[in-house]
């Protein structure tokens, strides 16, 4: 897509969950105007933003609702208060925690990302939708139940949701966050502390209790800020005449070392926000994969635990490899979860086995010639062993993380990126063997996307992205459980570019399948718009 057509409308944006809307209709019905049909092209107003994706299932049990946080967001000012947990429904051993974010906000505005913290520990990141002139609201749910530790005691509350408004750009974002706490049936697990580490970029110091036995980091890591690296799947070699720079192209890779050892390494989620691909009449409705609840990337650091037990702080670092020297953009708050052996004052161990590869990352610029496309080829990957074992009160305990990742993608651009075309495929694998059971995960992130700008300054959008992860749990080689996410947006969207809104005779389809299978049984939903307007929500399962 052209630079400058995306700069100008991208906007400067910045787990279970599911983004709620104005609430479901009944399965595979119409919905539309008064007739039943969409209108020929976009208005002033649409539906409002909903997903696929399933609500966070909750427990029927005694429940209790905290409100965490209520503002409105009008520039980068902070959200500061203070939470205080409910003194009933499980008093710090509740069942489940969910956390809901309810939103509203009209006029004109761009996409802003916006984060939760609650005592320091990152709860949740987010996107905001871009808004019609009348207004729209919308809702995020959360399961959060993983931070219940922190949420055991009074803590302090920051929010924000960086925001401009001016003569231009009216939109004030208006949002609530509350907490239900959910009384246990039976006895539940969740980490025993939580510990943030803040922006790990720099690095942070980390003190485990010395009884820790299993240890994972959790990194919200997101490229944006309206700058390149919000598109980094994009950015080009110096060689290459595009408007995204990067020294060696687009291969990404977050990365966490521990005492400067490469610890962990995963492929990013590449999000797209709601102003993104030059074209927001795509994400009006309904959003891309993850853009409302940003995912953490998760890395089990528990074959370190006998090196950060020992009583001493520890550096964890987080990098982004890939980004050019000095280029912000990325964003990596960390938080660390920690089980405890309660039977053991310290839990000893050692580091006994670290390999990884060489990476990978080669980038082929052919130049365009006449009306041949300028294209570049990526091939990326990497690959991380790690071995440890942990003496707890149990008997000892060995743990190997295997992690393997790849990356390819195919990009076209005409002189002057009126015409600008992204395929690319993600790859991540890892397997965690932990005594007897071995969980292996392989997630796989696709983008398929072309806009092109035509006659009379048509700008159209065709994309496809897909979110897919398959985990299976083997214990002693016999299988014991397993399931399958598969989360795919389609959309198709033309208008008028370098006008004003009322003049761009918007017209655009979107749809999202998610299909969520298992062992614990099956979910699957459908829905799709047309111009803004809600038609299609069927349920398979």
């Amino acid at each position: 897509m052209r630079r400058r057509v995306m700069s100008m409308l991208a906007g400067a944006t910045l787990a279970a969950s599911t983004l709620l809307g104005a609430g479901p209709v009944a399965a595979d019905t119409a919905v539309g105007t008064a007739a039943g049909t969409p209108p020929v092209e976009f208005g002033d107003d649409w539906h409002d933003p909903v997903t696929a994706a399933p609500p966070v299932p909750k427990p029927h049990t005694k429940s209790c609702e905290v409100t965490v946080a209520e503002a409105q967001f009008k520039d980068f000012t902070p959200y500061k208060g203070e939470y205080t947990p409910p003194a009933k429904c499980g008093k710090g051993r509740w069942g489940k925690v969910v956390l809901r974010l309810d939103g509203k906000v009209k006029g004109r505005q761009y996409d802003r990302l916006g984060y939760l913290r609650i005592g320091g520990v990152e709860v949740l990141r987010t996107s905001t939708p871009e808004p019609s002139v009348d207004g729209i609201t919308w809702s995020v749910e959360k399961d959060v139940t993983r931070y219940r530790e922190t949420l055991s005691r009074d803590q302090q509350v920051e929010m924000l949701i960086g925001n401009v408004v001016n003569d231009t750009y009216t939109g004030i974002i208006d949002v609530k966050a509350t907490l239900t706490f959910y009384e246990a049936a039976m006895p539940t697990t969740a980490p025993d502390r939580v510990l943030p580490l803040g922006d790990g970029k720099d690095g942070a110091t980390l003190t485990t209790p010395r009884n820790s036995e299993r240890i994972v980091a959790e990194v919200y890591a997101t490229g944006s800020g309206g700058g390149c690296e919000e598109y980094w799947y994009l950015t080009v070699p110096d060689a290459a005449p595009y408007s995204c720079k990067a020294d060696h192209g687009p291969y990404r890779e977050v990365q966490v070392k521990v005492d400067g050892q490469l610890a962990g390494i995963a492929a990013p989620f590449p999000t797209v926000w709601t102003g993104g691909w030059s074209n927001p009449f795509l994400w009006y409705v309904i959003p891309g994969p993850r853009a409302f609840d940003i995912k953490p990337i998760e890395y089990d650091l528990t074959p370190f635990a006998g090196v950060l037990n020992d009583g001493r702080a520890h550096r964890v670092e987080v990098s982004v490899v890939g980004v050019p020297e000095a280029q912000t953009g990325w964003s990596t708050p960390v938080n660390v979860l920690i089980w405890q052996d309660e039977k053991s004052d310290r839990v000893t161990g050692r580091l006994t086995g670290h390999r990884e590869s060489t990476p990978v990352n080669t980038t082929t610029y052919t130049p365009g010639t006449g009306e041949e496309a300028h294209r570049l080829d990526t091939e990326g990957g990497h690959r991380l062993r790690v071995s440890g074992y942990v003496n707890t009160s149990h008997g000892r305990v060995a743990t190997t993380v295997t992690r393997s990742l790849a990356n390819t993608s195919l990009h076209r651009w005409t002189e002057g990126e009126s015409t600008d075309a992204l395929k690319a495929t993600w790859t991540d694998r890892e397997t965690v063997t932990t005594g007897r059971r071995a969980v292996r995960t392989d997630r796989t992130y696709t983008m398929d996307g072309t806009t092109a700008l035509g006659a009379g300054d048509r700008l159209r959008t065709e994309i496809s992205l897909g979110d897919r992860a398959e985990s299976v749990t083997r214990t002693g080689g016999r299988r014991t459980g397993w399931s399958v996410l598969d989360d795919r947006y389609d959309g198709d969207a033309t208008y008028t570019a370098n006008v004003p809104r009322d003049q761009r005779h918007a017209v655009g389809t979107s749809r999202e399948r998610y299909r969520l299978t298992g062992d614990t049984g099956c979910y699957d939903r459908t829905i799709a718009t047309a111009q803004g307007t809600l038609t299609r929500d069927h349920r398979r399962c």
